[in-house]
């Protein structure tokens, strides 16, 4: 019997548990086996190495913030239950991953946990660690716990708390994991701490949670949210501190979408003006059971994120590298034509030089009889004329060589200074596939781009709007249908942490 490799193993493993929990998304593994050989064609991909390890299959939620902003206990109160350790300090400085367990122990686990395991999105990030900071990666431990809670509202989700965020003083490898997390996240709540009113300090901290955010094209899954405002009611005007925070928002592009208010009500300052007290406290409820909506309703926004990740890599691959690849051995091959046209001129005029130096008709007949007598002997021309062939194959795919290594220097450059690193990783793996030395210099497409791999992503293609109409009769019914219960369920969810129930299967 064939032993399966470490990848396929993994796929399968995912298949089995798609196949209950959710038939649509088993399918769609097949569409990104299908674009992984299109990827591996090209180039884009190593052997062991697939579109869907690089997606999130559980639903996660994200909560990053600046320090003392009030995330934890936030999560506490989400979750009905005393887990994350509180205060006005920074009590956690590593990333921690939050998952629902049927024992009704807590249970802290090391990192090694979420990087050995293929089932959580972490699986492996070691590696990417140690390729940014070399030695990182073995200290997994120190960027990443895993935490179990029985709370009922993590059943079929991850929950993943952050350490509060400085951009100013954060190490490159933490940044990426914020970075790797939200990619992963179908939902990212955003906090910021009503109790310093000073936004305008915190210019670099807001580029990279705001400016940086707002562009993407997931931008709707970013919920940004003013924790603690019940420490302004104390101001003579409190409206302004939220006026100062929306101004410094809207500096950094955020013009539109909700500005969320909240503070917990079992660590509230008191307010006493009974008035001010129950504007503040509809506003904050009205703002958390929106908030709360929008986290029970992640397994749905999951199923969409998912398919739509298969129709973006699709997409990219066609309308991105292609194009990018087609215009960098375009480039080579201009310095490589050009390099032998020298090369072919240069030994035109050396044999022309010899000829005309050994020949009767330039009257420049060599007096030496040794030089004559090689140079009218057919052998000694054919020895001659092989060296000269064997010289120019070798200085052609010198060239070649040194060419397409100038270009990849460059391209390594550029990927370090690129926000998606990853994707000018698969362009340089791309070129590199192209040029080794058997592939023809004059190839004006692509290898591995043919009818084949064309017909193959067109497919994938079209089963991803196929999937996303199968999601739509599972979730919606426009023709006036009742809903679906999962939907249904969603959007009732429940104001407080314990009254909400969740259908899902437990994260395995």
């Amino acid at each position: 019997m064939k032993k399966c490799s470490p990848l396929e193993t993994r796929l399968r493993s995912l298949e089995a548990h798609l196949a209950v929990e959710n038939p649509i998304l088993q399918q769609a593994v097949q569409s990104f086996r299908k674009l992984d050989r299109v990827a591996r064609r090209l180039g884009l991909l190593e052997r062991e190495a697939s579109y869907a390890t690089r997606v999130s299959w559980w639903p996660i939620i994200a909560v990053l913030g600046t320090y003392s902003a009030g995330k934890s206990t936030f999560i506490n109160y989400y979750l009905g239950y005393k887990l994350q350790r509180t205060g006005n300090q920074a009590v956690d400085d590593k990333f921690t991953v939050i998952c629902y367990s049927r024992d009704q122990t807590v249970r802290v686990l090391p990192g090694l946990a979420l990087d050995a395991d293929p089932r959580f999105p972490f699986y492996q990030i070691s590696r990417a660690i140690d390729e940014l900071a070399p030695g990182e990666g073995s200290r997994i431990d120190a960027y990443l716990q895993l935490k179990t809670c029985p709370s009922e509202r993590l059943r079929g989700k991850i929950l993943i708390d952050s350490p509060g965020f400085d951009a100013d003083a954060q190490r490159t490898a933490t940044l990426r994991l914020t970075n790797h997390i939200i990619d992963l996240s179908d939902l990212v709540l955003v906090f910021f701490d009503a109790r310093h009113p000073e936004p305008g300090t915190m210019q670099d901290t807001l580029e990279h949670l705001v400016a940086q955010t707002i562009r993407r094209p997931d931008a709707s899954k970013f919920l940004y949210i003013l924790n603690q405002i019940d420490t302004t009611a104390g101001e003579d005007n409190p409206e302004d501190v939220v006026a100062a925070w929306q101004r410094a928002l809207a500096q950094k592009g955020l013009l539109a979408g909700r500005f969320y208010r909240i503070y917990n009500p079992e660590v509230a300052v008191p307010i006493a003006d009974a008035s001010l007290r129950a504007r503040f406290e509809a506003k904050r409820d009205a703002d958390l059971a929106e908030i709360f909506g929008r986290m029970h309703q992640v397994e749905i926004e999951r199923a969409y994120r998912v398919v739509a990740l298969l129709d973006q890599h699709a997409r990219a691959i066609e309308a991105d590298f292609v194009p990018r690849l087609q215009a960098l051995l375009a480039r080579w091959r201009r310095r490589v034509l050009w390099a032998d046209g020298l090369l072919l001129g240069s030994a035109a005029v050396a044999v022309g030089l010899w000829t005309a130096l050994s020949g009767e008709w330039t009257g420049l007949r060599l007096s030496h009889p040794l030089w004559t007598t090689l140079a009218q002997a057919p052998l000694w021309r054919g020895l001659v004329l092989a060296a000269a062939a064997g010289l120019g194959l070798y200085t052609h795919f010198t060239v070649r060589k040194l060419s397409a290594r100038a270009l990849c220097r460059r391209l390594q450059r550029e990927e370090k200074q690129a926000p998606d690193g990853e994707r000018w990783a698969q362009l340089v793996r791309a070129f590199q596939h192209n040029t080794r030395w058997w592939r023809s210099v004059l190839r004006r497409r692509p290898a591995g781009w043919g009818r084949r791999s064309q017909r193959l992503l067109h497919e994938v293609l079209m089963e991803a709007k196929a999937y996303v109409q199968q999601l739509n009769d599972r979730f919606t019914h426009p023709a006036g249908a009742e809903a679906s219960p999962q939907l249904a369920q969603a959007a009732s969810a429940p104001e407080t942490p314990a009254a909400a129930k969740a259908d899902a299967a437990p994260v395995p």
